[in-house]
Parts: C-alpha cells; structure tokens; sequence
C-alpha cells in the first residue's frame, strides 16, 4: 500500500513538473550539432540545458512550451573564440604601447565590458582569453561581473597575466634608469616559477599562458625565452591544480620546447615546420593560428588587401597554415581579437577557409574541437542531451558560406535569450 502510494505521488510530482517548467523548443531548416550538419532537426531546452536533439524531439505532456521557427537558417553551438583579448582595442585606434602605459585599469575594464557584449552579440558565447596586457587581474573581474549578471558576455575561460621571462616582453625602448609596468608578469628560475604560477592560480587564472618565445633575438627576430626545463616545470605546477599551460610560439624552436613541455595549445605557430606540426600532433598539442591578427597589422601598416602584392608576412603564414593542415595537427579557431574589433570574430573563419580549410572542419574547430580541447567538451560546443544551452542562429547555411556566419539572428547563452 505504501508502494503505491509513493508510486503515486512520484508520478503526480513529475506531471506538475512538467506543466509548470517552460521548454523551449526550436526548429531551424538546418541543425549543426557540432559534428554534422542535419536537416529539420529540433532542439529541446528546459532552464540552461539541452533536454533533447533530433528530427523529432519528445515534448513531456502538458508541458508548456515556447515554439521558435527559423526558416533558411541554421542552429548550431554558441561558437568559442579560441584567442581574445577583451582588454585590448584594435591597434590603428591606439598603439598596444598606449594601452599598456597610458589607459587606466577602470577605462579598460569599461572597454571590456562593451567588447564583451560585442563579442556575445556575434554569437560567441564562450572565450579564452589569454592575457589582460598589463591590466593585472581585471580580466577575472570582467568574468566574475558577466557571471553575476552585472553586464552580458560571454562564458570566459581567462589566463590574467601572461607569463615572460626577465627582459624579453614590452613596453621597451626605455632609458635603463626608467621604470615602466610591463605587459605580462616575468619569472625566471625553479622557485620564481613556480611561486608566479600558483600566485596567478590563486588570482583566478583559468589557465596559464606563457610565452615561450618572443622578439627577443638579434635583429628583433623571434626566438626562444624559458627553457625546455623551465616549461615542464610550469606545466608541472599548472597541471597539480588540474589547469592548461597554453604557449605564444612563433619560432620553430620555440614551438618545440614548448610541444615536448606538454603544454595544450600553441598560439600563433608562424614558423612552423613539418617536423614541428607533426610533433604537435604526435603529443596532442593543438594550433591556435590566429590568421586574422597578422592580416589586420599589415593592413594597418599600409598593405592594401586585394590590391597590393602580398607581404612576405601574409606569404609565410599561409605557407605555414597549410603545412599545419597537410600534417594533420588540430587546428583549433582564435583570430586574437583586439588586435582587430571584437565583435569580428568571424573575420578568423573566413580565413581559415580562405587559407585551405574545409568549412566544416572550421565550424567543428570553432565549436565542439576548441570546447574539447579547452577541457569544457562535457559542458558546451555541441548540441547533445545535458549540455548547456548555448546556441546561436544564423541566417544560412554556413558550410555553403562561412561568412553566413556573420548574419546572427539569436543568441541563447546558459538558456537565457542574449539577443533576438
């Protein structure tokens, strides 16, 4: 008798659930999930997650239900911006010196709440952000403000500050007497490094960022700052309290130093070789190319795109971008916005496919390749049962056009609708 009682009761509890929990479901010509792209498909959401997804989801009884219709559109993942720097603001506005030495922390973090909704706006629902740039701690703070609810933005995944050695990162061109904030945090040695990384840990880094090479070398040519030891070392640490080490690495050999360290991801890899892109993807260790960033300086040093002849810059990297892609490394979106307009995100896509890649292979690497890579696979950049409920809509198929990509119609961030 007790049995059925509670047999009844837990039924009666579950059909009152249903009628007052409000389901949204939304329906789009074409679905991405993440992995394929589908026709007619369905997405069932409940509060921030995703309840079901197929070409004919089930809809509890008695549930009520929001319906959304998107014709000659797509549905897809929130899309992960794999390198920004919401602190920062494009270069031809104000020189990266400037905004290092002359803008205070409060108008940065102010800028950075407008890059943060910007970037929201154009359907990036999560970044990783991999460096304040002198702004100390303020990218913790612009985090902790989006996920109190003060301002929108996106989820941010954020490195605070950037870790150097003694003598190789800006602002320079100083007199030696003359004393300037720097750009990143240094760190030389076994105790020094290994007290700067727990002290960021314990500032609120999500990960660390290093930079394994720099500008340094003779003639301002790039080459490499800490040692193989020194970066196994931060790696080490980082890895005790269950975070990445992700490497700024230019130079060949700083890619390597930096691969064999075990670090996640290497940022930028313009001189990569054969040997180095498949030592990449021997280990694990994904490419973040940040294709956009170059193309934005030499156009803001004079380069008219379409018009002028290719620099050796824009030459070298596309060489190097399709020796990354023949060699099969993961390749993984982040176009290091603020070096151009948040909010352009995009503008990395488009060249990834101009560059050689497949544009499905560019929606996978901007959804469910980055948030598996980045470690946040069980939570977004897919659309499966029990993920968070970061979608966006665009108008278009984007594997016919990538730029379609530019035309958002919705945002849903965490269940919650960021733009319509």
């Amino acid at each position: 008798m007790i049995s059925r009682i509670y047999l009844f009761i837990l039924l009666f509890t579950n059909v009152l659930s249903a009628q007052t929990s409000s389901y949204t479901l939304i329906n789009a010509d074409w679905v991405f999930d993440g992995e394929n792209m589908h026709e007619n498909w369905q997405v069932l959401v409940l509060e921030d997650l995703i309840v079901e997804v197929g070409a004919k989801v089930s809809i509890p009884t008695g549930a009520k239900i929001t319906t959304l219709d998107f014709s000659e559109s797509t549905l897809m993942p929130g899309m992960i911006e794999g390198h920004s720097h919401l602190l920062l603001h494009p270069y031809n506005e104000t020189d990266w010196n400037d905004q290092v030495l002359k803008e205070s922390h409060a108008e940065r973090a102010i800028r950075g709440a407008n890059h943060a909704k910007a970037t929201l706006n154009s359907g990036f629902t999560t970044v990783r952000d991999l460096g304040s740039e002198g702004a100390g701690y303020v990218d913790v703070g612009l985090k902790q403000s989006i996920e109190k609810g003060i301002i929108p933005g996106p989820r941010m995944i954020v490195a605070g500050k950037a870790i150097v050695t003694t003598g190789s990162y800006g602002p320079k061109g100083f007199h030696e007497f003359v004393k300037v904030p720097l750009g990143a945090e240094p760190a030389d040695g076994y105790d020094d490094i290994i007290k700067v990384v727990r002290d960021q840990i314990g500032h609120g880094a999500d990960l660390i960022k290093v930079y394994a090479d720099y500008r340094w070398g003779l003639g301002g040519t790039a080459m490499p700052t800490f040692t193989q030891e020194e970066l196994e070392l931060m790696v080490k640490i980082a890895e005790s309290s269950g975070r990445k080490v992700v490497a700024h690495a230019a130079s060949a050999e700083g890619m390597r130093r930096a691969t064999l360290a075990g670090v996640s991801t290497i940022e930028h890899g313009d001189g990569g070789t054969k040997e180095v892109f498949e030592l990449m993807r021997e280990k694990g260790v994904a490419l973040c190319p940040t294709l956009a960033a170059g193309d934005a300086i030499m156009q803001y040093r004079g380069w008219k795109k379409g018009v002028d002849e290719e620099p050796k810059r824009i030459k070298d990297k596309k060489a190097s971008f399709t020796q990354a892609l023949q060699s099969g490394v993961t390749i993984v979106a982040g176009g290091d916005v603020g070096v151009f307009t948040h909010g352009e995100n995009v503008r990395e896509l488009e060249m990834m496919v101009e560059y050689g890649m497949n544009s499905m292979e560019v929606l996978k690497s901007v959804t469910s390749v980055n948030a598996n890579v980045f470690g946040y696979g069980a939570e977004i950049g897919s659309l499966r049962k029990g993920l968070k409920a970061d979608l966006v809509v665009v108008k278009g198929n984007p594997q016919e056009d990538i730029s379609n990509l530019r035309n958002v119609e919705w945002v849903m961030q965490n269940g919650q609708v960021a733009r319509e």
